[in-house]
């Protein structure tokens, strides 16, 4: 493909990005977020990956029918285009109506699996230190279907913040279009479609955001740029260019790995959002969305750059690449303070047994709340039902700040006017004029179980008031101002 071909195909992309981003603006309201991890108050469109599905079958029209492969070639385009899609198709289902991890995963791997049987395979391994090749056989499919699912789900897991995924997707096409120029065909004109298209979703996505990819666009994303690695590597060889999103991708997928340990050493679900990412974490040091994406775009062409050298100086550099990437992440982990955090992992492990018990005593008054919801005749009831469960937890006093006026459950055992106690607000931005603010003796509940625990009750609460809200169509208000000095009651 020469240079204005390029040029013309990105351009292409980039229009209809636009055009139909202007259009899903204007025809289709966002809907408020319901997740309490979310931090835009102000509704914002997750249907981003549309405008990037539309794209990917205007530049898969024009490769058809200006670039033909033979029959072999064909069968396998026709996978990349079919699966693709199927990925989108998922993900736009979950946005429109949340599936449930399980389900997700599940739908994740048919697909990935389809990828395979139709001839998107990794079938062979090639040791960087002696260059012997290795055949896979049946172990290629368990690993290609590992990979695809893999790059599928780091990409969604590091869309949380403006400009972020997307970035790091365009940085990621650009990589693949320089691993695809000796395949040709739909994978190299993807890829530069891709980019153009990328280019024109950051135009809206960028800090502020107007639009999210949403897990469409995430899960499309993260699936092509999978399917176009190992189309692009060697006769289906773990080589360069498998290795090289992995390098792009090193310091979210660090990040994601252990952040999912962590939650599964203090009982919580594993996928489950929470605000201990980097790009938190930066945000909480001072910095603006705008500058924290900045930031971690540095990093990834820092990365891309050691991706791009494993290129250039072969697979048997390979190791000595992924020893300076290892260092560079240690030494930003350090700058950024992130180890502290990456690697208490220890700490964690050691307290791990007492913290699961309690988080999963506490996650069961979490589900019963939110259950609760659909029975409660009044809002009063379930603030009740609140009181509950923060006196069986053990906190001591918590505050519910909503429309202007002040309701708060104070524990009988608690003595004195509660000065001393540590305390927590938990904003809840998804209802208007709504705040929690939680309570507890530092002897009985220390830092780290008090903010977990605040935080998952918090949760829990602002998806029982929506429910809530949802099923009477009533405005969330409790008709006075309470102080209940008791909560001795057994769920109903």
């Amino acid at each position: 493909m020469d240079l204005t071909t390029a040029i013309l195909i990105a351009v292409i992309a980039f229009g209809i990005v636009c055009i139909s981003i202007r259009i899903l603006l204007k025809r289709f309201a966002a809907a408020a977020s319901n997740q309490f991890h979310h931090t835009h108050i102000t509704p914002i469109s997750r249907l981003g990956g549309v405008s990037l599905a539309f794209a990917f079958l205007g530049i898969a029209l024009i490769s058809f029918f200006y670039f033909p492969a033979g029959a072999e070639r064909h069968r396998q385009e026709l996978t990349i285009f079919g699966t693709a899609l199927l990925m989108f198709l998922l993900g736009l289902v979950d946005d429109l109506k949340p599936l449930g991890a399980k389900k997700k995963l599940a739908g994740q791997i048919i697909i990935a699996s389809l990828a395979y049987f139709g001839g998107i395979e990794i079938t062979q391994f090639k040791n960087p230190f002696n260059g012997m090749t290795i055949n896979l056989g049946w172990i290629g499919l368990p690993i290609t279907v590992l990979w695809l699912v893999a790059i599928t789900n780091v990409i969604n897991l590091i869309d949380g913040i403006d400009g972020l995924a997307g970035g790091i997707g365009f940085f990621l096409m650009a990589l693949l279009i320089y691993a695809t120029s000796g395949v040709g065909g739909l994978p190299l004109v993807s890829a530069v479609g891709l980019c153009g298209a990328l280019l024109g979703f950051l135009l809206y996505n960028f800090p502020p955001a107007k639009i999210y990819l949403g897990d469409s666009g995430a899960y499309f994303l993260g699936f092509v740029i999978g399917l176009l690695s190992i189309v692009s590597s060697h006769k289906g060889t773990i080589t360069a260019a498998l290795v090289a999103p992995a390098f792009a991708l090193a310091l979210p997928i660090i990040d994601v790995c252990l952040a999912i340990l962590r939650r599964g050493l203090k009982g919580l679900p594993m996928f489950r959002p929470d605000k201990k990412h980097i790009h938190h974490r930066l945000q909480e040091m001072g910095l603006s969305r705008t500058r924290t994406v900045l930031v971690l775009y540095g990093f990834s062409l820092v990365f891309l750059s050691a991706a791009f050298a494993v290129f250039m100086l072969k697979e048997q550099w390979l190791p000595l690449v992924f020893g300076v990437v290892c260092f560079v992440t240690l030494i930003a982990a350090r700058k950024f303070d992130f180890s502290r955090e990456w690697f208490s992992v220890g700490k964690v492990l050691g307290n791990s047994l007492e913290m699961r018990k309690k988080t999963q005593y506490t996650l069961v008054f979490c589900r019963w709340i939110e259950m609760e919801a659909e029975r409660c005749e009044s809002i009063q009831s379930l603030w009740n039902d609140l009181n509950f469960i923060v006196h069986r937890v053990g906190f001591s006093k918590i505050e519910l700040f909503l429309n202007d006026r002040v309701h708060r459950w104070v524990s009988p055992s608690l003595t004195g006017n509660g000065q001393g106690l540590q305390e927590i607000d938990h904003n809840l931005p998804h209802v208007p004029k709504m705040t929690l603010k939680f309570f507890a003796d530092r002897e009985r509940m220390p830092e780290k179980e008090f903010e977990l625990m605040s935080e998952l009750i918090a949760e829990s609460w602002i998806v029982a008031v929506k429910k809530w809200e949802a099923l009477h169509r009533l405005p969330v208000q409790i008709p006075a101002e309470q102080e209940n000095v008791s909560a001795e009651r057994q769920p109903a």
